[in-house]
C-alpha cells in the first residue's frame, strides 16, 4: 500500500471512531484519583511504598475547564515506621495515615506567613494537642491542659519550636475522633528526621503552601502511596 493510500486510512478509521488515540503523557495525579475533596485546591503526600519514611509532597490547582496543574513540589518527610491505612491506624505506632482529608486550620509557634488567608492559632506556653484517649479532649487544641488530659499522653505545642513554627491540622481523625486511632497529625516543618506519623516539609515549602491556600477554595491533602492498596489514585 502506498503510503498516501495508509495515511487516508487511518484518519477515516480515526474519523469512524475505530482507532483508539496514540497514549500520550498521564494525567496530572489529581485527574486519575478517585476523590479530590470537591474543592479546586489539593496537596498530595505521595511515598514509593508504605515502608517509606521519604517522599514528595506537592500542591495543585484546579483551572478553568477541570484541568489540575502543580503550583509547587518538594521532598517530604513521613513517620518512622512508614504509611498505615488510615481507617486500620493504631496509635503510638508512628506511622502517617494515608486517605483523603480537610485541612480544618493553621497554626505556629512564629506569626502567620505574610498572604496567609487560613485561619492562623498562634501557639502559646499554654497549647497543648490532647492525646489522651480517655480525656474528652481527644485529639483537639486546648489552652492549659484539663483535669482528665495527662500531660504524658499529649504534645506540649510550644516544645516543638522548630517543626511547629507553621503547621496545618490535617483532619484524620478530627471530626469524629476514634479512641486509640491517634491524634494530633500534622503538616509542619522539618525536624531532625522522620515524624511521629505528621507530614513534614523544609520551612520555605511551608510558607508557600500557607500563602498559597485558600480556604473558599476547598483545599484538602491525600496521603498514599504510589501503587498499591494505599496508592494515591484510590483515595
Amino acid at each position: 500500500m502506498r503510503p498516501g493510500l495508509a495515511l487516508g486510512s487511518v484518519l477515516l478509521l480515526l474519523a469512524a471512531g475505530t482507532v483508539a488515540a496514540v497514549p500520550g503523557r498521564a494525567a496530572p495525579l489529581p485527574e486519575r484519583m478517585a476523590d479530590t475533596g470537591g474543592g479546586s485546591q489539593l496537596i498530595t503526600a505521595e511515598a514509593p511504598k508504605t515502608g517509606s519514611t521519604t517522599g514528595t509532597v506537592t500542591w495543585w490547582q484546579r483551572r478553568r475547564g477541570g484541568r489540575w496543574a502543580a503550583v509547587g513540589s518538594t521532598a517530604a518527610r513521613f513517620g518512622a515506621k512508614g504509611l498505615a491505612e488510615g481507617s486500620e491506624r493504631k496509635q503510638n505506632t508512628s506511622t502517617t495515615p494515608t486517605g483523603l482529608y480537610r485541612l480544618p486550620y493553621a497554626f505556629g509557634v512564629e506569626p502567620a506567613p505574610r498572604g496567609t488567608g487560613y485561619s492562623y492559632r498562634r501557639v502559646t506556653k499554654n497549647s497543648w494537642w490532647c492525646q489522651d484517649n480517655n480525656a474528652r479532649a481527644y485529639n483537639r487544641w486546648v489552652e492549659g491542659l484539663p483535669r482528665d488530659c495527662r500531660a504524658k499522653e499529649s504534645e506540649h505545642l510550644a516544645g516543638y519550636a522548630t517543626q511547629y513554627a507553621h503547621a496545618m491540622v490535617i483532619g484524620f481523625n478530627y471530626d469524629r475522633p476514634v479512641r486509640g486511632r491517634g491524634a494530633g497529625i500534622f503538616l509542619h516543618v522539618n525536624g531532625k528526621g522522620s515524624t511521629a506519623g505528621c507530614v513534614s516539609v523544609p520551612a520555605a515549602a511551608m510558607t508557600r503552601i500557607l500563602a498559597w491556600t485558600e480556604p473558599s477554595r476547598r483545599p484538602h491533602i491525600a496521603i498514599g502511596t504510589t501503587s498499591g492498596r494505599t496508592a494515591l489514585t484510590r483515595y
